[in-house]
């Protein structure tokens, strides 16, 4: 599968659900909004069970399974793990962004779908999701990297509605992403597991 055929698949399965993940990305952005000035630890903080959440929304979208904004609070229900995955992530990115920023977008991509193994393998913690993204996404930072560039345009547009699309953009990117990250599964694994986290 190539990234429009990931697009595609996201657009298809958000019909009639593009209301309410816009909704629940507007009340995401609001709260990231609200705390950044009060405190960046705040940020910190629910960064990750957030993106658990947003993680979990997209597969119900995917899945055509009901969800509302009460579900992006599912992350906190991991939230140690959520927590520590976030903060650890962005620590090692900005270490090897250090170095230069091509190897800090590599880690980056290379941590991608650590959210996604986290969430649907509930007795693995967050060293093990982390590394069974670096397994998963051998081979697979490029075409992620394609999938992520053809949402430009989309971006570009973005800025002219002063961010406003966006509300719609974010979904629309996370369920490809959530689509790319089920493609992959399917083509190393079949399905990532606690079990499997280091053969896949």
């Amino acid at each position: 599968m190539f990234a429009k055929d990931f697009r595609n698949v996201a657009w298809n399965a958000l019909s009639g659900k593009w209301g309410r993940f816009a909704l629940v990305t507007l009340v995401y952005e609001l709260i990231l909004g609200a705390c950044a000035p009060v405190s960046n630890i705040a940020t910190l903080v629910i960064g990750g069970p957030f993106l658990l959440g947003m993680a979990g929304i997209a597969f119900n979208v995917l899945d055509d399974v009901n969800f509302d904004v009460n579900n992006l609070f599912d992350g906190f229900k991991r939230f140690s793990d959520a927590l520590v995955l976030y903060v650890v992530n962005n620590l090692f990115i900005f270490l090897w962004s250090l170095l230069f920023i091509i190897p800090g977008i590599i880690k980056y991509y290379e941590y991608s779908m650590s959210y996604y193994i986290l969430l649907e393998n509930p007795d693995m913690k967050h060293r093990e999701a982390r590394l069974a993204s670096m397994k998963l996404m051998e081979g697979n930072k490029g075409r992620l990297f394609c999938l992520h560039l053809s949402f430009i345009g989309w971006f570009i547009l973005s800025a002219f509605t002063f961010g406003i699309l966006l509300l719609w953009v974010v979904p629309y990117m996370e369920t490809a992403q959530a689509a790319f990250y089920r493609e992959i599964c399917r083509e190393k694994t079949g399905k990532i597991s606690a079990q499997a986290s280091v053969e896949c």
